[in-house]
């Protein structure tokens, strides 16, 4: 069986670096990609306190990650690389990293945000994050 790389997509650029590296360095490799929907994200508001708006937040996120993955996928399509799409809800980094370890996931590749000084320290790193939790091998893309 081929190997199965994990690309954690949040419709940034560097994630989209992220997945043309696995189409361009691993061209036999499945490339799983996976979104993570935040329920921190909605965020507490006016909006929030109608009944269905949790539900019609939710909903938009799913279309958001499958828009972020068409525009990925047609790029892999393009060079044959077989695609699967995960979505799931959670706090980014332990999504990733639990799916990872459940998933026989063989490496991630990730972006990079860049971020630096005080920013970093007070937001903390998705990929750093990851990096020092992951059970297998990560590629930071910038």
């Amino acid at each position: 069986m081929g190997k199965r790389i994990l690309v954690p997509v949040d419709g940034s650029e560097q994630a989209h670096c992220a997945a043309d590296f696995v189409v361009e360095e691993h061209p036999d490799a499945v490339m799983v990609l996976l979104h993570v929907i935040n329920p921190a994200d909605a965020g507490y508001n006016v909006q929030a306190s109608i009944p269905t708006f949790s539900e019609d937040w939710f909903e938009g996120q799913k279309d958001r990650a499958r828009g972020l993955f068409d525009d990925i996928e047609a790029d892999a399509e393009t060079a044959n690389v077989p695609v699967e799409r995960v979505i799931e809800v959670g706090k980014p980094t332990q999504a990733i990293v639990e799916y990872a370890e459940d998933n026989d996931i063989d490496q991630i590749v990730m972006g990079s945000h860049g971020r630096a000084g005080v920013t970093r320290i007070l937001l903390g790193s998705v990929a750093e994050t990851v990096v020092r939790r992951s059970p297998v091998p990560v590629t930071v893309v910038r």
